[in-house]
């Protein structure tokens, strides 16, 4: 299997610049293009080459990656451009249903597609943890993988070409939580008097912990769901003492307040149906 030793990177986001770095590091002949000069010209200091427009960008390489806002952006970068006989490979984020539209519009056009999504730390592909989550056609994800090689790790998760989108917005539906919940535990111990770099030593073994959790709450899941009563008044309970601990400190506790409220909701549909109903079942909509 041949190496790609040409590409073409649209959008030059932290993730595009930092995807562009990584292929001009391994000899790959890289052509860019941003709708803000500026960017691109940065990169041409290390050897990129920049296009003038995104069809001169396109018409330079066979295969062409995608960096983009979301897949709408696409539509308009790419509407200009001959597609004719390309390989898109789109490393934009969005959902799965927006995706899959995406991939027909592309292959509508006489080109092959291919979506991935970056789980990283910040824009830091290199890092040991980051990980792309690939999906689309076997064949062509094995023909790409000596490029994707010079990335990071990379798993092709199935010929859905939505696959990646929902294991990568599945992901983030739990980073974005933790980010905000981390704010909010700083900011307790803060306001509270307390230091925070003792809190980051007392929870530096989290990690592991939270892997016991996720496998245990995930064969649950299968099951329908965890919590018995007593379980969801002892969860509902313990949010209202965060709640308590953040508001006594003048600190935010709505996150908190969202989460006590599935709790409740829980409980209340429990009460009205006679059967337990775990929060698992109010995210599937199944109350």
């Amino acid at each position: 299997m041949s190496a790609i030793k040409s590409v073409t990177v649209l959008g030059l986001g932290p993730m595009g610049r930092a995807t562009v770095r990584l292929l001009l590091a391994a000899g790959v002949h890289v052509t860019v293009w941003n709708r803000t000069p500026g960017k691109a010209e940065a990169l041409a200091e290390l050897g990129a080459v920049p296009a003038a427009t995104a069809a001169e960008a396109v018409a330079a390489n066979d295969t062409i990656l995608l960096s983009l806002i979301h897949y709408d952006a696409m539509y308009g970068v790419l509407d200009q451009a001959d597609l004719t006989g390309k390989t898109v490979v789109n490393l934009s984020s969005d959902s799965p249903a927006n995706t899959a539209k995406g991939a027909g519009w592309v292959l509508d056009r006489g080109a092959r597609f291919l979506t991935g999504a970056y789980m990283t730390q910040s824009d830091d592909i290199a890092h040991p943890a980051s990980q792309l989550y690939v999906s689309g056609p076997a064949d062509l994800h094995a023909e790409l993988k000596p490029l994707l090689d010079h990335l990071c790790k990379h798993t092709h998760l199935g010929e859905d070409y939505g696959l990646a989108q929902l294991y990568y917005q599945a992901g983030l539906a739990m980073f974005h939580a933790y980010l905000i919940s981390l704010q909010q535990a700083f900011a307790m111990i803060e306001r509270s008097g307390g230091d925070i770099d003792t809190f980051l030593e007392l929870s530096k073994d989290d990690a592991g912990s939270q892997r016991d959790f996720s496998l245990y709450f995930a064969q649950a899941a299968k099951q329908g769901g965890w919590g018995d009563v007593a379980s969801l008044k002892m969860m509902h309970a313990g949010a209202q003492h965060v709640i308590d601990a953040s508001e006594d400190a003048g600190v935010d506790a709505a996150l908190t307040r969202t989460i006590q409220d599935y709790y409740q909701r829980a409980l209340d549909a429990t009460e009205q149906t006679g059967a337990v109903v775990p929060v698992y079942r109010l995210f599937r909509g199944d109350h």
